[in-house]
């Protein structure tokens, strides 16, 4: 099993990267769960066309213990088990913390058995990366870690602060740092800040997507632009950057 956590910095494209990187890899015969960490809980929509579905912290809130895996969990596009983990009620409690008590809760009731997923992913939010929303860092969770980030100066400052929470970890044999993805916004001398970054944190970059307008119109339609648009070239891009995280991860394979 492949353990890969994604962080960015809010509206970089992180959760739409990801998303159709599980739709990429459920595509080529890989079984995938994907777990969204953003409070905002729409890490998967596009997986499973918009449709609402439980979060494990509303769970936990309505339920207490007394809920099934099931329950946490929606099968969507190729198969990808989706789950949120959801965020605090607005005003109460931190969102950090409920990353922490969603992850625990999959553990608890054996998620990765059950499923025995090749591959899982975390999307999280790296905004401010305190001691929650670093959990997937920790050992039994992701093995590596990928950014997200564009040429932006607030992107290139959350990814910078990423990589510093990763190399804290260094020394513990927690999840090691896999590389940047380079989202284009199409700013001034985007792809050198990127590389000066990445040479600045000893990384580099596995890989880049274009701004793309498959990306707003699949949206729009709830979907990835692996389904809604397989054979445009947006979805090469995320095919192509599927297979350097695989190989990132030790993994080498052609993709299609």
């Amino acid at each position: 099993m492949i353990k890969i956590a994604v962080y960015g910095k809010g509206g970089i494209g992180k959760s739409t990267t990801v998303s159709n990187l599980s739709a990429v890899l459920a595509k080529n015969g890989f079984k995938v769960m994907q777990i969204g960490c953003d409070p905002k809980a729409d890490s998967t929509s596009t997986l499973r066309d918009g449709k609402p579905m439980n979060t494990v912290l509303d769970l936990v809130r309505t339920k207490k213990n007394d809920f099934a895996l099931e329950d946490m969990v929606t099968e969507g596009f190729g198969g990808v088990i989706c789950v949120e983990a959801g965020g605090p009620t607005p005003g109460l409690g931190c969102a950090g913390r409920g990353i922490i008590a969603a992850l625990e809760k999959l553990k608890e009731k054996g998620a990765y058995e059950t499923y025995q997923p090749d591959i899982v992913f975390y999307d999280v939010l790296g905004d401010v990366v305190c001691g929650g929303f670093t959990m997937p860092m920790r050992d039994g969770y992701a093995d590596k870690v990928f950014v997200v980030t564009s040429g932006e100066n607030m992107s290139i400052h959350a990814a910078a602060n990423i990589a510093v929470a990763v190399d804290q970890f260094k020394d513990r044999g927690y999840a090691q740092l896999g590389g940047l993805i380079l989202n284009r916004r199409n700013v001034k001398n985007e792809e050198e800040k990127v590389q000066e970054l990445a040479e600045d944190i000893e990384s580099k970059i596995v890989g880049s997507l274009s701004r793309s307008e498959y990306v707003q119109d699949a949206d729009a339609m709830h979907k990835t632009v692996i389904e809604a648009f397989p054979e445009s070239d947006m979805a090469k891009e995320y095919t192509l950057l599927a297979q350097s995280i695989l190989a990132e991860c030790g993994r080498e394979v052609s993709l299609c």
